[in-house]
């Protein structure tokens, strides 16, 4: 299979352990979420992580969090903290344990009084809201923040800082070496698939109206080191990496493979996505290629990420074996 070489990657992912691994705990704050909502499918430079720096925890265990960011509270959890942490927002929802945990307070639409009101020694968010960053600041409370991660080296620079902000720089310099191996079998199992005439060809739906994703995002970017080839890069116009595409651009490229990543908060199925006007004429839903994802692990770019990209190389394995029948 025609394919990117791994060995930059994991070269780079080492790198990064290694030199976090002896980090004072200044290194900048990167990564969040891409949630389902199309208002929130914004991606955050690592450069913005420093406009508000957070505020320092006044110990190396903060015993009350309050995490407004699920990426975070996968992290959280993670890295071992989850005991420390005694609210989350509605949309965190990773692992079962949080359920517990959400006294009905909201990241995106927050009510800061109600946040400080629950006493937290640390607050994690998502760094995009200033003026709730402000409050927190204002009100002494420290604060951890993690803009949407640019490349998977800024997902583990984000759980190796909240590793060392909550007192487990230990467990997360563990999780992120036990990622890393998962990610160099990943593509392991890429390299060894036999050769094909050109690169497969995808088309990643983020909801039923054909929001798309290109392959300068983070999820996108996952799918260029697995050597796959993105159709919405082919679209005209500025999107932000977030294009809207149309079904008949879609019916054009004739994707190789489909990757569902609504199929919780829409319902679509690979039954759904046959039964669109022409789509059963798709080579990828003629030869039943068409494979639904996690919504939260294809959108959330945090310990998960590992999750998701296991899902494509298992999709692509089986499209590259039914081809070479």
């Amino acid at each position: 299979m025609t394919r990117k070489t791994s060995a930059a990657i994991i070269a780079g992912l080492s790198l990064l352990l290694t030199a976090c691994g002896s980090d004072d705990g200044d290194s900048a704050t990167t990564t969040d979420e891409m949630t389902a909502a199309p208002d929130e499918m914004v991606t955050t430079t690592v450069a913005a992580a420093t406009t508000n720096p957070p505020v320092e925890p006044e110990s190396a265990a903060p015993a009350a969090i309050v995490s407004l960011s699920p990426t975070a509270t996968e992290m959280l959890y993670a890295v071992g903290a989850g005991d420390q942490v005694i609210a989350v927002d509605d949309f965190s929802n990773y692992p079962s344990d949080t359920a517990d945990k959400q006294p009905g307070i909201s990241g995106y639409d927050p009510n800061v009084e109600a946040i400080l009101a629950l006493g937290a020694d640390l607050i994690v968010t998502d760094g995009t809201n200033p003026d709730l960053i402000d409050a927190i600041e204002r009100a002494g409370v420290a604060h951890w923040a993690g803009p949407a991660a640019v490349t998977i080296d800024d997902t583990v620079a984000q759980i190796l800082e909240i590793g060392e902000a909550t007192g487990h720089a230990e467990e997360a310099l563990a999780l992120v070496s036990d990622m890393e191996a998962e990610l160099a079998m990943l593509m392991e199992r890429i390299e060894a698939l036999p050769e094909l005439d050109r690169p497969l060809t995808y088309y990643h739906e983020l909801d039923n109206t054909y929001y798309s994703v290109t392959s300068e995002t983070f999820i996108g970017s996952t799918y260029s080191m697995l050597g796959l080839r993105n159709i919405a890069d082919l679209a005209e116009g500025e999107s932000y990496g977030y294009p809207q595409l149309s079904a008949e651009f879609i019916l054009d490229k004739n994707p190789d493979l489909i990757f569902l990543a609504c199929t919780i908060y829409c319902g679509e199925t690979p039954e759904s996505v046959a039964a669109r006007p022409g789509w059963d004429a798709l080579s990828a839903v003629e030869a039943g290629h068409v494979f639904g994802l996690d919504d939260d692990t294809a959108s959330r770019w945090g310990p998960r990420i590992v999750d998701h990209m296991t899902t494509v190389v298992d999709a692509v394995e089986a499209v590259v074996g039914a081809q070479a029948e």
